[in-house]
């Protein structure tokens, strides 16, 4: 039996003709600078391949997985992936319903929940006749209560459930907020209708309104002068506008009267009823609600529930003294240790009961703790989930399979990991590969080099300079390779970054009495013209810092607008500062339409470059595949089709009117340097920099976009397929274009996400550039390499969740990493 998986001739994208053996049952490791060719390798060739080998032993259709371009690969195993993007964004998903352990606690409390009798008061105890609670979509009967006689349901699994009508609060359907109108964001009290007052509304349709609402106030008896500002208008006429003829808020004035019966004669929507309407409608289009609630929408926590979720009845349930909803508030670390106490405090004939669902419940949590995501809470949503914190959770389900012979992929799960889970995280991945699995992860963190088993180091650079193996082996082995940019910080040949020792400043931000989650009532000292760091344990308070309370007060004071700000006393040191940019990891777009150059703003400099070397004969608007004209109209710019597959999802294939180009052939037959439109797009940063160098509008936002390490990304990469590091230094190369407001503080949230150490050394010199110019940089930060770069650093902690949010230290990198060289 071979123990190697064997490349040979690996050719897709990038690759050059690679050809290797990677060692089975062992835990290895890909590294290498962004876009050297890593995730081509793992994802795009082994997975796949791993993939599609299997399908195909199994009989089934495989046309709609092709093969990657390699001569062969042999000893491959099925393969499962764990990459970084999100799949699950529904508002409905939590971390207690993803890893299953909400529903064995709804478990828990329907059998030996405690509830008080609606009728007496009396606690109402557990019954356990008929052990329907076991059954997700049993239906809940009726019993007397034991005191009064008064009929109460049973209680089942789908009573605590709010993705269910039994469980779920009435107010909010189980979501925990409702969308209200923003009335300061969705009108202008000092302009009047006619004067454009209504945000989103054009001139052509205020100018189709303004008779309606003359006609819905003529019906009611009362006049609409559409040339009064909306400062000045009274109650009614207040309500016709915002809410039209049917809400509850404008009936309330002229209740026997019945609504106009048509929209001439002026029954009339209302703006918030109508942007309400249009949110609801669009539940499947998230870059219109996006834009829905820019206009003047807003999600506030629901009065009812207060964001519980579910209903009065559930929430009133107890298990020795917990509700479950203040189960899945609890820390995963505080929720084990309660757990693993109930034994204890359960009587002689309870146990028996729901020993089987603890057992469960506890094995579950300690996989979770031992993935390093212990200070997450069950009812987190999982759309506010960071990209390692999402693969962790699934890490963490995989240690629960069992399986044997499988090839596990994984994409850099210390991502937003504090050095210190580091180590707990291996043994993680050590476990898994013990079971005798082959574990091939995509990482650059310097300790899991060191304890991975076989290194395979890919470049030397990215792009085109990237797609060779420089070094494998053992990590010594690699550590020893001359020429390999990942053995020369192993080996300590190329030099630690050190601070600049700007140390601690004149001027600072100081934010007053931090209270909001876990932060204990703290008083921070932000040092500006300087780079400051945040670090701390995952957990430990950073984000609640920095993007709940500093970014919210900041828009507030900047822009005036944004949610309230968190519970803190206040924040002062304004007066030093005349902008605030806060980049942090959420998705460019959602849109498949969006890519790197289009968000990037560099789309449209090319386009005129393109239209004018056409000389007149087609225009900019040619050359954008969003537009008819000159786009491909088979696919409509796309450049694939979506076939339905009936009982499969749908496959995407490649244009055959285009073959994938997305463009007309006469668009196709303009060129500049040599490339037509479709093979800018397909070009990377650093490539398309070199054709368009003598382009200055071109040029300049390329060579930022390359600064902050994005030189290896193809300018047409779909926004959604962005990782949250390359999401935040495309946010972050587009902000450096933008002309200074005066002093800036930049705000950043791991920005060093997916980067290789040489690439975080080129990210750390645009941000000195910041500081050098005078501006501000503050950093949510575990890369040791930026706390080493740092001037200021300020440690949370202890650990994350409740026994987080305190400052452990503050101070020069020297003092706060190596406390012991001041004494």
């Amino acid at each position: 039996m071979d123990d190697f998986i064997r490349v040979t001739g690996a050719r897709l994208h990038n690759l050059r003709n690679v050809s290797l053996s990677l060692p089975k049952n062992k835990l290895v490791v890909l590294t290498g600078l962004s876009g050297s060719g890593k995730s081509t390798l793992a994802f795009d060739t082994l997975h796949r391949e791993g993939q599609r080998q299997y399908l195909e032993s199994l009989g089934m259709v495989t046309g709609f997985v092709s093969k990657p371009a390699v001569d062969s690969i042999t000893g491959l195993s099925p393969s499962i992936s764990v990459d970084q993007h999100l799949t699950n964004r529904s508002p409905r998903s939590t971390v207690g319903t993803v890893t299953e352990v909400f529903t064995y606690l709804r478990l828990l409390w329907s059998r030996i929940g405690v509830r008080p009798c609606p009728g007496c008061g009396k606690d109402i105890p557990p019954s356990h006749a008929d052990g329907a609670e076991a059954d997700e979509d049993a239906e809940a009967g009726q019993r007397p209560c034991p005191h009064c006689s008064t009929p109460v349901p049973e209680l089942v699994m789908g009573s605590f459930s709010f993705n269910k009508p039994a469980g779920a609060c009435p107010a909010c359907t189980g979501l925990g907020e409702v969308i209200r109108p923003d009335v300061r964001r969705l009108v202008d009290d000092d302009k009047s209708v006619a004067q454009g007052a209504v945000n989103g509304w054009n001139a052509k349709f205020t100018d189709w309104s303004l008779p309606v609402l003359r006609a819905a106030a003529g019906h009611y008896g009362f006049t609409f002068d559409v040339d009064t500002p909306l400062g000045e208008l009274d109650d009614r006429q207040r309500d016709l506008l915002l809410h039209g003829v049917e809400s509850p808020e404008f009936r309330r004035h002229f209740p026997a009267t019945d609504p106009p019966a048509t929209v001439v004669a002026g029954r009339f929507e209302g703006v918030a009823t109508a942007l309400l309407r249009r949110y609801n409608d669009r539940a499947d289009d998230p870059e219109y609600r996006e834009r829905a609630e820019r206009q003047g929408l807003v999600k506030q926590p629901c009065g009812e529930c207060d964001g519980t979720r579910l209903g009065a009845a559930a929430r009133a349930v107890t298990v020795h003294g917990l509700t479950v909803v203040e189960a899945t508030r609890l820390a995963l670390t505080e929720l084990a240790d309660w757990l693993g106490g109930l034994r204890e405090r359960s009587a002689e004939d309870e146990w028996p009961l729901v020993e089987p669902v603890v057992a469960d419940l506890v094995e579950r949590a300690r996989r979770l703790l031992d993935v390093g995501v212990g200070y997450l809470t069950l009812a987190q949503a999982t759309p506010s989930l960071s990209a390692g914190e999402t693969q962790r959770l699934r890490l963490a389900a995989l240690l629960g399979s069992g399986l044997t012979g499988v090839l596990y992929v994984l994409d850099e799960p210390t991502i937003g990991l504090h050095p210190s889970d580091t180590a707990r995280l291996v043994d993680v991945l050590r476990r898994l590969r013990d079971l005798g699995n082959t574990v091939l992860v995509i990482e650059h963190d310097l300790d899991v080099l060191r304890a991975a088993d076989h290194v395979v180091d890919v470049g030397p650079g990215a792009g085109r300079d990237g797609g060779r193996i420089v070094a494998e082996g053992t990590p010594e082995e690699v550590a020893r390779t001359a020429g390999s940019p990942t053995g020369a910080y192993l080996s300590g040949r190329t030099p630690q970054p050190v601070s600049r020792g700007r140390g601690d400043g004149a001027t600072a931000l100081v934010i007053r009495g931090a209270r909001a989650h876990n932060l204990k009532n703290l008083t921070v000292r932000i040092p500006l013209g300087r780079l400051v760091t945040v670090t701390g344990p995952s957990g430990s308070g950073k984000s609640t810092l920095l993007l709940d309370i500093l970014d919210r007060a900041a828009r507030r004071r900047f822009n005036g607008a944004g949610e309230q700000p968190g519970e803190h006393d206040g924040i002062d040191g304004w007066e030093h500062l005349g902008k605030i940019v806060t980049v942090d990891q959420e998705p460019v777009s959602r849109m498949p339409r969006s890519n790197a150059a289009t968000y990037g703003e560099v789309f449209t400099p090319i386009r005129e470059v393109f239209a004018a070397r056409s000389k007149g004969v087609l225009t900019a608007g040619h050359f954008s595949f969003n537009t008819a004209g000159g786009r491909c109209e088979r696919c409509e710019g796309a450049g694939v089709l979506s076939v339905h597959m009936h009982f499969l999802p749908a496959v995407e294939v490649r244009c055959p009117s285009c073959r994938g180009r997305r463009f007309r052939p006469e668009v196709l037959g303009v060129r500049y340097e040599g490339y037509d439109i479709a093979q800018v797009l397909a070009a990377t940063v650093d490539e398309a920099l070199e054709v368009f160098r003598e382009v200055p509008a071109v040029a300049a936002r390329l060579r930022r976009m390359a600064d902050v390490g994005l030189g290896y990304l193809p300018l047409g990469q779909p926004a959604p397929t962005l990782s949250g590091g390359e999401a935040q230094r495309l946010k972050l190369a587009k902000e450096l274009g933008r002309r200074a407001a005066g002093r800036t503080l930049y705000v950043l949230d791991e920005p060093t996400t997916g980067l290789h150490a040489a690439d975080t050394a080129r990210l750390l010199g645009v941000l000195q550039r910041l500081v050098d110019a005078g501006h501000s940089v503050v950093t949510i930060e575990h890369n040791v390499d930026v706390m080493r770069a740092s001037d200021w650093l300020i440690d949370l902690g202890p650990v994350g969740g409740s026994g987080g949010g305190r400052v452990m230290a503050e101070g020069a990198p020297g003092k706060v990493l190596f406390p012991e060289r001041t004494h």
